[in-house]
């Protein structure tokens, strides 16, 4: 069969536009992969969140929460220490900034999805939290690595236990 130059235009413009296309599609889906909202909460989202004036990752979950309809009341401060302290975190549960949403703790990256599952829920827990700072976390996101992480859920005066689990995510 032979194709004449404006069929062999048409057949490279239509197989780049499909390249093109899975190509953003496939970066897309990657880069808004704490995006894409699965739970659906309709309640009051406001949030404070106290965070170190220095911090980028901070910032970047913040941003996240905002993409998840979340009101951000954005508090920088120099007493974190003090700020977990008071709001009952457990030192093994620190992470870089401390979020207190309609009485619950939510220390450090964790999903916002995780944060509206539990308002829905409404355990009796002081909160929940992720730990250190896992990279592939919201707002810990670097290139294609994921490292696998738990949300904890805690509890003054008990033991720490696993809210959700994420690997190969």
């Amino acid at each position: 069969m032979k194709y004449n130059s404006t069929a062999l235009r048409l057949i490279f413009s239509q197989a780049f536009l499909l390249v093109f296309l899975i190509l953003l599609t496939g970066h897309q889906v990657f880069a808004n992969s704490w995006g894409d909202a699965h739970v659906v909460y309709t309640g009051d989202k406001a949030i404070t969140v106290y965070r170190s004036p220095h911090c980028d990752c901070c910032h970047k979950w913040i941003k996240h929460l905002e993409r998840h309809d979340f009101v951000v009341e954005d508090k920088t401060t120099s007493e974190l220490g003090m700020i977990k302290s008071r709001f009952g975190v457990p030192r093994n549960m620190a992470s870089c900034h401390t979020a207190i949403i309609d009485g619950y703790v939510i220390e450090g990256h964790v999903p916002a999805d995780d944060i509206k599952r539990l308002l829905l829920d409404r355990p009796q827990i002081t909160g929940l939290s992720v730990p250190q700072m896992p990279v592939g976390t919201p707002g810990m996101e670097v290139g294609d690595r994921k490292d696998d992480f738990a949300v904890i859920q805690f509890k003054t005066g008990e033991e720490p236990q696993i809210y959700r689990q994420y690997s190969d995510y």
